[in-house]
């Protein structure tokens, strides 16, 4: 059973027993034994650990966590202090420096302070093999992360959600509740950034919605 500590406890309780979830710890165990398997096992569900349910004021979901030693740790795109900041990470902060004059470039990589601030940083498969991105992928992570958006989509109090790449927009579907706003671009890994990421100032724009909904603004720097 995992324990969240907060109000995702109760939101989730039944979770940990459906059928998808029971074969899904099953092989995680094995590949645990067998395997380097990144995050830690006690750093999977850090997100939600980190942001409670209704703290949630922003959802920036990537797609699987870094499979590099002593990378993940259970929020998305965010690496441990003392790792060097992934170029998709890089990517990001140079478009917050852009979009809202905070440099938080040569510094750190870790994002526990924007958890705090209310941003869940969820990725959409929540393990990884160690070196084979994707590699875990279809062993059922899918299943539990839709179901935590769908639970997320039916709460009143409004959330900014940021969908970047294909992985990420695949999640659209189950956003219907008009009183959140879905903000999409290109992923911001180096291969696809310039092709829409650069320049999609969400950050501001997520602001600018949080206010107008009388909500406190999240502050994006790291430190």
């Amino acid at each position: 059973m995992v324990n969240f500590n907060n109000d995702w406890d109760e939101l989730l309780k039944g979770e940990f027993d459906k059928e998808y979830y029971l074969q899904l710890r099953q092989k995680l165990i094995n590949e645990y034994r067998t395997q380097r398997i990144y995050p830690n096992m006690y750093d999977i569900y850090n997100a939600m650990k980190y942001t409670a349910y209704n703290d949630v004021k922003c959802v920036i979901i990537g797609q699987d966590p870094y499979h590099g030693e002593g990378q993940a740790h259970g929020l998305s795109f965010s690496v441990r202090r003392g790792i060097a900041p992934p170029p998709s990470l890089i990517n990001i902060f140079k478009e917050i420096r852009d979009d809202v004059g905070i440099d938080n470039l040569g510094k750190h990589g870790e994002l526990t302070k924007w958890a705090q601030e209310g941003v869940l940083l969820l990725n959409s498969v929540l393990t990884v093999r160690a070196d084979q991105a994707r590699s875990h992928r279809g062993l059922g992570w899918e299943y539990f992360t839709t179901d935590v958006i769908q639970l997320l989509n039916k709460r009143e109090k409004p959330m900014v959600f940021m969908l970047w790449g294909g992985d990420a927009k695949a999640k659209q579907q189950f956003i219907t509740n008009p009183a959140h706003l879905i903000l999409k671009a290109a992923h911001p890994s180096p291969l696809s950034a310039y092709n829409g990421f650069f320049g999609c100032r969400h950050f501001s724009k997520a602001n600018e919605f949080l206010r107008a909904h009388g909500m406190g603004e999240i502050d994006w720097s790291i430190d």
